[in-house]
């Protein structure tokens, strides 16, 4: 029997291996993508001239088209926004590989220009690719977070972490969010002061988005700051130049609801064109207490003005409230099992004071933050062209955080060493709101007990320009600007006393600059007043990049460099006089210096390289300030991080399998961190400054189209992450004042007793992403319009998110070896469309997706305990089965 296996495994080895050629008389293949970004086009015409014959693309954009007909013949390529293209064809007895043919977008509107610097080319920009499109978004995506979509790309791990609406997370390399560029459009999102995304505030860009490439390393995109892990560069819609509407509609589990539309007014006679976009989406959440409303809105408005001028306008945003578990909920795994409920939130519950039910959740988000660019594109001659992008993100919202006073300011955690807390807990598990209310109208001195809004709002601005020009017949020059000004307003503002008159805030006896000292402290606070904290963040950047390229027939070749001038201040109006309210400008100098080369071997084999070191400033919060809520005091230690990284890549492209191989190393060094552990009831923060960290792995990725209807996509990717070196740092306490190790206040900071201690954690993994991931997928087509498609995700040496924060107190002893590793797991999904027309106006398509096909229980996200094992660490649960269906209808 095993002799047979094997003789079959061989048979099926050589059909994939051999030439296709000899499978059909008279056929053209073929694959269609887009000229600028080369995404496949979905859909596209392929007919012979004069002759009704004639087919469309897959959902990879390839074609098979079979012809009776011999001799020269006239293709005919047709597709919605792309200009028509013909090709003349010699058909015979043999299979005809057109190979790749590439299409020329048809849309008025300029983020394909101003994108196209920071998009790679397939065999052309030696980087690790991948490419997400708008199909794969619209057949997979469902009701999962943004990122998720990611989840089947080499070296990604993607969770809904808190599991509340817009709470994602994605890791790239085993680097965080805050070290992956995040653009839309090829204008970086990323917070200013500490790097990271809330996608939440970008949920609606599932709608419009119309392809996510995601660059791992070096990557391709011209801005002077680069990242360490990669970048995924979000590209939405252009305004089409043909009108055009759509409306959709989709329900899911838990209540979830949908409802969007889309139209385009296609381009005048004028030049004029404009798209939008909307949404609404809304639902009661999985996890218990989450429900949410979100909206989403998009608009692009373009104008040619003569044959070498065009402008743009495009604008988005994704305004939305939601109630959340809080990220700092995490319990441990008996204390999960012990309720048996992977859904439970410890901050939901009810308050029936004054005999009024109220539903309450103490993790609230509301948030906006609108982006708003204006896109230019002067084509100075056939040689040269220059490109704008002006952009304003203004940011308002915030999040709920409960207040207290000093023998209740830890009572608002909904957990406490690992499990739910006690205090303030019913007897079904609900937080005990009514006791809160309870405990204010008993006390003499005021509520003890309120809730505040966090309130973060911020005005940001930013030009990036470019110059691009030929010089002679094989190189290409480019150079331009990336400025930045950056503004974050951040105070706490009361919401909800709970029942008292007046709160008296304990953060304001670390004041001492008042006249009047006495009456300021022990002010009697009412609603809409502030507490805890009230200053402005700013940040300045002036970035200058340039990147000269040499293509000639196989080979690319390119050289690139940058310059930064990064200024952190604060402005505190809390804890300082307005004298002194001011802090002092740090400045940061960084440069980036990288290059590579592809070549292609073959029509079919290409081979690249790329090295770089770039020398980058520590982030405004965690690496600048020492305790920015609070403190004007600065890190002394704060330098410049530093990153060496290389990679070399192999990839094959053929009608029927395309794949890709890819080998990294990046070393981090002098990494900035800061970082919380409890110690003696008091919650100490740590700033750590010299860490050295490394990350090295090999990818693989493919997609075989045996059949014409049929897809399989794979990919592995195995990785070896792990600390290297020793950390030193500082701690301080909630009020920003110096502790020693114990948590204990100290005089002066670097004082006699303000030791500064040495972390140790050479060969210590890097925790909170899968180091070994494994995806297989494939999607048929049973018949013309209808698509199903499974997809299993594999996740194994996933170690827990490991805070060296937490080796601190050891002094210069290295206790352990690694974090707790994580139990192994793998998720199947599925997925079915069916597209059809309804005469020549309508096309419907109805489609339904199944995630966690076989309601597996895992865990997804896990932090690491004093012990560094199971019963030490808290985690949280990913999602059981979950299921949506959408109906859209387009004219």
């Amino acid at each position: 029997m095993r002799n047979v296996l094997l003789k079959v495994l061989g048979v099926v080895i050589c059909l994939l291996c051999m030439s296709w050629e000899v499978v059909a008389e008279g056929i053209v293949k073929g694959k269609i993508v887009d000229m600028e970004t080369r995404q496949a086009l979905v859909g596209a015409t392929v007919y012979v001239e004069g002759v009704s014959a004639g087919t469309v693309t897959d959902t990879t954009g390839y074609f098979e088209l079979k012809l009776k007909k011999t001799g020269e013949v006239v293709l005919r390529f047709r597709n919605v926004g792309y200009t028509e293209l013909k090709k003349k064809v010699v058909v015979g007895d043999k299979t005809i590989h057109l190979g790749i043919i590439e299409m020329e977008p048809e849309v008025i509107g300029l983020s394909d220009v101003v994108v196209t610097g920071s998009l790679a080319i397939d065999r052309k920009t030696p980087v690790a690719l991948s490419v997400i499109t708008a199909s794969d978004i619209e057949n997979k995506l469902s009701t999962q977070e943004f990122p998720e979509i990611l989840k089947a790309t080499p070296s990604v791990y993607a969770t809904k972490e808190g599991g509340a609406f817009g709470d994602g997370r994605i890791n790239l390399r085993g680097f965080e969010t805050e070290n992956i560029a995040v653009m839309v459009n090829g204008v970086p999102v990323n917070e200013m002061e500490w790097g990271g995304i809330y996608w939440s505030n970008w949920s609606g860009l599932a709608d419009v988005t119309r392809m996510i490439q995601v660059q791992r390393g070096l990557g391709a995109s011209k801005v002077s700051v680069p990242s360490v892990g990669g970048s995924i560069n979000i590209v939405t819609n252009s305004t089409n130049a043909k009108s055009g509407a759509s409306v959709a509609y989709s329900v899911g589990n838990d209540g979830y609801n949908k409802v969007a539309f889309s139209a385009s007014t296609g381009l005048s006679e004028k030049g004029w064109a404009m798209s939008i976009l909307g949404s609404r989406t809304w639902g009661d959440g999985y996890i218990q207490g989450t429900d949410f409303v979100a909206y989403s809105y998009f608009i692009n408005i373009s104008k040619r003005l003569g044959d070498n001028h065009e402008l743009s306008l495009t604008a988005l945003g994704a305004p939305q409230w939601h109630n959340q578990r809080n990220r700092n909920d995490k319990m441990s795994v008996e204390a999960w099992k012990e309720l048996n409920d992977t859904k439970y939130n410890p901050s939901y519950g009810f308050s029936t004071w004054m005999e009024k039910k109220v539903r309450k959740v103490s993790a609230y988000n509301k948030y906006h933050k609108p982006q708003i660019s204006l896109n230019h594109l002067w084509q100075i001659n056939e040689k040269s062209s220059l490109s704008n992008v002006f952009y304003v993100s203004l940011g308002r919202g915030g999040g709920y955080g409960g207040r207290g006073n000093k023998a209740h300011k830890n009572d608002w955690y909904g957990t406490y060493g690992g499990k739910p807390t006690t205090k303030f807990r019913n007897a079904d598990g609900t937080f005990n709101y009514t006791g809160i209310y309870e405990l204010n109208a008993a006390s003499v001195t005021g509520s003890e007990m309120i809730m505040a809004m966090s309130k973060n709002e911020h005005n940001w601005y930013g030009l990036i320009s470019t110059y691009t020009t030929k010089l002679g017949q094989y190189f290409d020059v480019y150079g331009g600007i990336d400025l930045r000004y950056y503004k974050g307003k951040h105070y706490n503002e009361i919401v909800d006393l709970y029942g008292g008159k007046y709160f008296i805030d304990d953060s304001r006896m670390n004041v001492k600059y008042k006249a009047d000292d006495y009456l300021w402290q022990n002010e009697e606070l009412k609603k809409g007043d502030i507490v805890y904290r009230n200053y402005d963040g700013y940040m300045m950047q002036e970035g200058f990049f340039a990147q000269g390229e040499y293509n000639r027939d196989a080979l690319s070749v390119f050289v690139a460099g940058s310059l930064s001038n990064i200024t952190y201040w604060r402005k505190d109006h809390f804890y300082y006089s307005k004298a002194d309210a001011k802090s002092d400008k740090e400045n940061f100098l960084g440069y980036t210096i990288k290059g590579g080369a592809n070549y292609n071997l073959t029509e079919n084999h290409n081979v690249f390289a790329n090295i770089g070191y770039f020398s980058r400033a520590p982030y405004m919060q965690g690496g600048v300030f020492l305790q920015q809520d609070v403190s004007n005091e600065t890190n002394p230690d704060a330098v410049n991080e530093k990153v060496f990284t290389f990679e070399l890549g192999y990839g094959f492209r053929s009608v029927w399998l395309d794949a890709n191989v890819n080998l990294y190393r990046t070393s981090w060094m002098d990494k900035t961190l800061a970082n919380f552990f409890e110690k003696n009831g008091e919650r100490v923060r740590v700033n750590l400054t010299g860490l050295d960290a490394l990350h090295q792995g090999i990818e693989l990725d493919f997609e075989l189209r045996p059949l014409k209807d049929l897809k399989i996509t794979g990919m592995f990717s195995i990785g070896d992450w792990y600390w290297n070196g020793d950390g030193k740092g500082y701690a301080y306490n909630s009020s920003g004042q110096p502790v020693d190790k114990n948590g204990q206040p100290v005089s002066e900071i670097g004082g006699k007793d303000h030791a500064q201690n040495i972390v140790k954690l050479d060969d210590v993994r890097v925790g909170n992403s899968a180091q070994t991931t494994f995806a297989l997928g494939g999607q048929y087509q049973f018949l013309k319009g209808l698509h199903v498609g499974v997809n299993y995700s594999y996740f194994a040496r996933n170690y827990a998110k490991f805070t060296p924060s937490l080796a601190y107190d050891l002094g210069a002893e290295k206790a352990f070896e690694s974090p707790w590793r994580m139990p192994s797991y793998g998720v199947l999904d599925a997925n079915i469309s069916y597209r059809f027309p309804v005469g020549k106006l309508f096309g419907v398509m109805i489609s339904g997706n199944l995630n966690n096909v076989l309601d597996k229980e895992y865990i997804a996200d896990a932090e690491d305990g004093k012990d560094h094992d199971e019963a030490s660490a808290k985690v949280f649960y990913g999602f059981g089965r979950t299921f949506s269906l959408r109906l859209k209808i387009t004219f």
